[in-house]
């Protein structure tokens, strides 16, 4: 199972401030010939890697028949993103394009590494105001130009299997935490289980205690900037997330090494009953699951119904295009970014991948209509918010999703898992970030 490379991510976070090497690779046949080919690093979006290349390589295709450029792909799953793009900012061993998750856009600015999008260069793709406004919040530091652009906007939902509820005779999905753990134990049966986490996913772990941290009254940030992680309320939601596993005992002890998709497949198969995730309905289809065998409803709060503030249920979750600054094509990656931008490229690609535009006009289109997209677009409208954007955020994902993955494992292990330990975790991760 592929492990993200902790140390390697905290030595590339910390050295943000390093001057940034020339970065793209690009190429050309001349000096005086403007190069013919693009580097692009994609994001994972689909039920595997293999799903993203013939999802993305026909549109790849068809950008070079109009403008004659070859865009050459490498789909990087999510535990290695973040580190591969860090090591790029510092080494010069960068792509032309990338997509990066969009609570890094923060970090990722700090580096200088990143094009600004500053009013030319939104205006050769087409013009900012064409992007919906909650997307381009989670573009970087709000006083600066954005870093990236949105690409595909996403929400996280409580997923739910129709007939594994059934089954267990749940009449209704759950709303609320407690309803959450209910459900989980009555589903909990003949080798099944209530509810599935991807223990070892950093930054799905960040997701999560996030909003916990909402619900419960902690940003693990201050208004200042500095990091926050040991308040009573951030310990709290650190701790009622493992203990759906340590104390609740409806996740599976294997969920504490699952990294990339283990639980939506487990989902797909009938072996967990809920999933809290962004835009799964792709991935089920990919798996074999049908439409109608599954629901979504908002992602659960602590009681009543999700809305602002303590009542957040979700990140603002999204991923966003970036171009290197340094790119030997840097005409040609604009073109790149606004093809993938286009309408009809944002309709094509968020239906695929079951997410929703962040351009206002493609989000028109009927195929965002469906009853599951509505939830996932309420959400979005009305009770996500957006994690810091701040320059040590991705290093926030990095040592406070490691302090859940090691909670984790010490659930699974056996091992109880207390407020001392985790505020001793936490503790630990905050020693870890820069001093200010």
């Amino acid at each position: 199972m592929r492990r993200i490379r902790v140390a390697a991510v905290g030595a590339a976070t910390l050295s943000l401030a390093l001057t940034v090497t020339a970065c793209g690779g690009s190429s050309g046949s001349g000096s005086n010939e403007k190069p013919k080919t693009l580097t692009y690093w994609a994001s994972n979006q689909g039920a595997s890697i293999e799903v993203d290349k013939k999802v993305l390589q026909p549109e790849l295709d068809k950008f070079e028949k109009e403008t004659g450029i070859k865009v050459k792909l490498e789909v990087v799953p999510w535990a290695d993103l973040l580190n591969r793009i860090l090591t790029a900012t510092t080494s010069g061993q960068g792509p032309d394009v990338l997509n990066i998750g969009n609570t890094w856009s923060a970090s990722l600015q700090s580096t200088g590494a990143l094009l600004p999008f500053d009013a030319k260069n939104f205006e050769a793709i087409g013009g900012k105001d064409r992007f919906v406004e909650s997307a381009l919040g989670s573009t970087g530091v709000q006083s600066q130009d954005p870093a990236a652009v949105p690409l595909y906007s996403m929400a996280y939902g409580l997923y739910y299997n129709k007939k594994m509820f059934k089954d267990a005779g749940i009449a209704q999905p759950p709303t609320t935490w407690d309803e959450v753990i209910a459900a989980g134990k009555k589903l909990r049966k003949d080798g099944k289980w209530g509810i599935g986490v991807e223990g070892s996913n950093l930054s799905n772990n960040i997701h999560q205690v996030f909003v916990l941290g909402k619900q419960n009254g902690a940003d693990f940030f201050t208004a200042d900037g500095k990091a926050d992680f040991t308040s009573d309320a951030a310990v709290t939601a650190v701790k009622q997330y493992v203990d759906l596993m340590a104390t609740h005992k409806i996740v599976a002890p294997g969920n504490a090494e699952y990294s990339q998709n283990q639980s939506l497949s487990d989902f797909s198969k009938d072996k967990t009953g809920m999933v809290l995730w962004q835009s799964a309905s792709a991935t089920f289809k990919s798996q074999g699951m049908n439409d109608d065998e599954w629901g979504v409803v908002p992602a659960p709060v602590l009681s009543g119904k999700p809305g602002a503030g303590a009542q957040t249920n979700s990140m603002v979750a999204g991923i966003n295009m970036a171009v290197f600054k340094n790119t030997k094509n840097l005409n040609g990656a604009l073109k790149f970014v606004k093809f993938m931008t286009s309408d009809q490229e944002q309709v094509h690609l968020n239906k695929t991948y079951g997410s929703i535009p962040p351009v206002k006009t493609a989000q028109s289109d009927p195929a965002f209509d469906s009853p599951a997209l509505k939830v996932l677009r309420d959400t979005l409208a009305s009770s996500a918010a957006a994690l810091p954007q701040v320059p040590e955020e991705s290093q926030f994902e990095t040592v406070v999703g490691t302090a859940v993955k090691e909670l984790f494992a010490e659930a699974a292990a056996g091992r109880p898992v207390t407020t001392e330990s985790v505020k001793a975790k936490l503790e630990a991760a905050q020693q870890q970030m820069p001093k200010k």
